[in-house]
């Protein structure tokens, strides 16, 4: 590994890599299929579902950043958690994930439960208990900062509690990203991300990967990744590398807009709460001071009502109404009617989901126009109540 800052080896990956003409920046392989030297002699790539240069870049980038062995490009963030589930949960396993998890994952693995595949239990890891969560676990999911309350698991707790009953742990570190935090650095075994935000980070690629801390995973995820035919496309692949050069430059520009909205937030008087772990009173502020470098650029807060929500999102101009997070581009989601909304609704309230809540993804945009977009939403969701 290069002993180059990540913010180095992120812009240099793949640069000046091509023997063949030289080019500075590496080329797309668009090709579907590779030629044998030979009867019986296939060269490194054969098919490219299998395996493709382009996606190989990418996937030794994001490995890289994470501190892993190794990666596997998937068609999209649902593929690469398929992958990692399908790989690692025996059949009929225990699969303990996060009571908050991500709408798109807990209807992956309420399906699987409810098909036979294996048996779901979701758990709190956030408390004081979280270790003991683990249980009679195959596998244990987690997501820190979670989606969309930003609650922290102490990852090394987990992972060492996990390890020693034999189970081992994947972590959903899409909202930080290697930048802001690398959970193989404290014991997880997988890292899977959906590539279509912050690796990406402009909303225009749907892309997925999965690292793994060591050789023998991420052969047996590659696999699983070749026969369900979940790998990622040769151009999407080469986009998100372009935009994982500027991965460090845009997260640290969108966590200092993040830390100015999270000061109108708490402040404003139609907000019932905010859920931020670089604010001191998130219950898990100290934890995500020691595992993370910043706090991420996804704000969470509560305006109490629909009603409320409509009245702040009706009007806004510099944020778009939108699902996905991660790009450069800020955007506002309502979580009970578009990112959880497979959940049932008691689900969604025991996860904390409420009608009136909201989450931000914040953008690189000026931070004076943020604010005072919000800031003229907030007044309109007052008058609302």
């Amino acid at each position: 590994m290069s002993t180059n800052h990540p913010r180095t080896r992120a812009v240099r990956a793949g640069i000046n890599t091509d023997p063949a003409h030289g080019a500075v920046v590496p080329p797309v392989f668009m090709s579907t299929t590779y030629a044998f030297s030979g009867f019986d002699q296939p060269g490194a790539y054969d098919y490219s579902r299998a395996g493709n240069p382009t996606r190989s870049v990418l996937a030794d980038a994001i490995a890289d950043l994470e501190g892993g062995a190794g990666g596997v490009v998937t068609a999209s963030g649902m593929a690469a958690v398929t992958a990692a589930v399908l790989a690692l949960v025996p059949a009929g396993g225990t699969l303990v994930a996060p009571f908050d998890a991500y709408g798109g994952s807990w209807r992956l693995f309420d399906a699987l439960e409810r098909t036979g595949r294996l048996r779901l239990r979701l758990a709190d890891f956030t408390g004081p208990d979280g270790p003991a969560s683990v249980g009679d676990a195959d596998v244990v999911w987690l997501e820190t900062p979670s989606n969309p309350l930003l609650r922290i698991t102490d990852l090394a707790a987990v992972s060492a509690a996990a390890h020693a009953a034999g189970a081992r742990v994947v972590v959903d570190n899409t909202f930080a990203s290697p930048a802001v935090q690398r959970p193989l650095e404290f014991g997880a075994d997988v890292v899977v991300h959906s590539a279509t935000k912050y690796l990406n980070g402009h909303s225009d690629v749907v892309a997925g990967v999965v690292v793994a801390a060591s050789g023998e995973l991420v052969d047996e995820l590659a696999w699983w990744a070749n026969t369900l035919g979940l790998t990622g496309g040769a151009f999407d692949s080469y986009l998100a590398l372009r935009g994982l050069r500027t991965l460090h430059l845009r997260m640290a520009a969108a966590q200092r807009n993040a830390s100015a909205i999270v000061e109108l937030l708490a402040g404003h008087p139609a907000v019932a709460a905010v859920h931020y772990p670089g604010l001191p009173t998130h219950p898990q502020h100290e934890l995500a001071a020691r595992q993370m470098d910043g706090f991420g650029a996804i704000v969470t807060f509560d305006v109490g009502s629909e009603a409320a929500v409509r009245a702040l999102v009706e009007g806004l101009d510099c944020f778009c109404l939108a699902e996905s997070l991660g790009g450069v581009e800020s955007l506002v989601s309502h979580s009970a009617t578009m990112t959880h909304a497979s959940m049932p609704p008691e689900v969604r309230a025991a996860a904390g989901i409420t009608d009136g809540m909201l989450r931000l993804s914040v953008g690189v945009e000026d931070a004076d126009d943020l604010v005072a977009d919000l800031r003229a939403g907030l007044d309109r969701a007052a008058a609302a109540d």
